[in-house]
């Protein structure tokens, strides 16, 4: 095998620029089927993105013989269903997170991927450069020995952050798990646990308000097995006027101080105060994409397993319920 030839289940708003292009300018791999239950936008999505297939059920799309990797990117309700059907037809797999609808899916989906490691989940944000550089800082002991993180994302009720849809089913805990934060929590906690290695324990609390179904606020901690603790809020009703996205890590000597959705990285120490400045790519999954498509053709190592896929979803299921 020296291509990796992909279809797409779920051509929708994150496939558009975030990552199905992307597909199509790695090298040795090639986008050339889509599938969306909608006939037409499929065919729309397919004409403008120069792809040769469309089809409109799964079914169809794995039929096509010259596929041999499949990127889900439906909501997290099909993941589960859709991802059987993918390895029982013996092809690789890029998951969007939340892998699953719930830990106890996850857990199901791991039996299942045990069996052979033919999946990549795409936390796409550890193939950033931004956080690439604060791995490195943190590696190099710039800040010294880590002692806790501090994180705070306070969104408004007009925020930027997450796609609109249609329907918005991130509100609808029955597709996406969770509401707001089943969405966007999953790039913070991956991160963390990235960075420190292994959980000890996690614990959190989940309320709503104007939500009846999902958590608005949520709030969690966690102690890594190494000693470093965590602390974070995720707030999806603050005003306009307290929106903020910030991850400060505490160490001995100074901090490292970055944004999730922004491109600068601040530390400071006892000795100066230096400042990094970051430009994501176009097609923001692009890197982890290429570092998937790599790893299908046996030339680099998984860039993100099931296993940390599954750790997310727990330590997500400890902080709400």
């Amino acid at each position: 095998m020296d291509s990796i030839n992909w279809g797409i289940i779920g051509c929708g708003n994150v496939a558009e620029v975030k990552s199905g292009p992307a597909f199509q300018k790695i090298k040795n791999s090639k986008l050339i089927a889509v599938m969306r239950r909608n006939t037409l936008k499929a065919e729309d999505f397919a004409k403008r993105h120069k792809v040769p297939f469309w089809y409109d059920s799964v079914d169809k799309l794995l039929k096509n013989n010259r596929i041999n990797a499949i990127y889900i990117a439906t909501p997290p309700s099909t993941h589960l269903e859709i991802i059987k059907k993918c390895l029982d037809a013996k092809k690789f797999v890029y998951l969007e997170k939340p892998i699953t609808l719930n830990y106890a899916e996850a857990k199901e989906l791991d039996n299942i991927v045990a069996k052979n490691d033919k999946v990549v989940v795409a936390h796409y944000r550890r193939r950033l450069p931004a956080f690439e550089k604060v791995k490195e800082l943190i590696e190099a002991k710039i800040i010294g020995k880590i002692q806790f993180v501090d994180l705070q994302i306070l969104q408004s009720k007009n925020n930027n952050i997450i796609a609109k849809t249609e329907t918005d089913w991130r509100l609808k805990p029955e597709v996406s798990g969770g509401g707001y934060f089943y969405d966007i929590a999953p790039h913070q906690i991956d991160l963390m646990y990235y960075y420190f290695g292994k959980i000890k324990i996690a614990k959190g609390f989940g309320t709503s308000s104007t939500h009846q179904n999902v958590n608005d606020i949520v709030n969690g901690i966690i102690e890594f097995k190494n000693g470093i603790q965590f602390r974070g809020i995720w707030n999806f009703i603050a005003s306009d006027k307290e929106v903020k996205d910030e991850c400060k890590i505490y160490g001995e000597k100074g901090t490292i101080t970055f944004s999730f959705y922004g491109k600068k990285i601040v530390v400071s120490t006892n000795e100066v105060e230096e400042i990094f400045h970051f430009k994501n790519p176009k097609h923001i999954q692009q890197p982890m994409i290429e570092q998937t498509v790599n790893y299908f053709l046996n030339l680099d190592k998984n860039p993100c397993n099931i296993k940390d896929g599954v750790t997310v979803m727990e330590v997500m299921e400890l902080f709400t319920k």
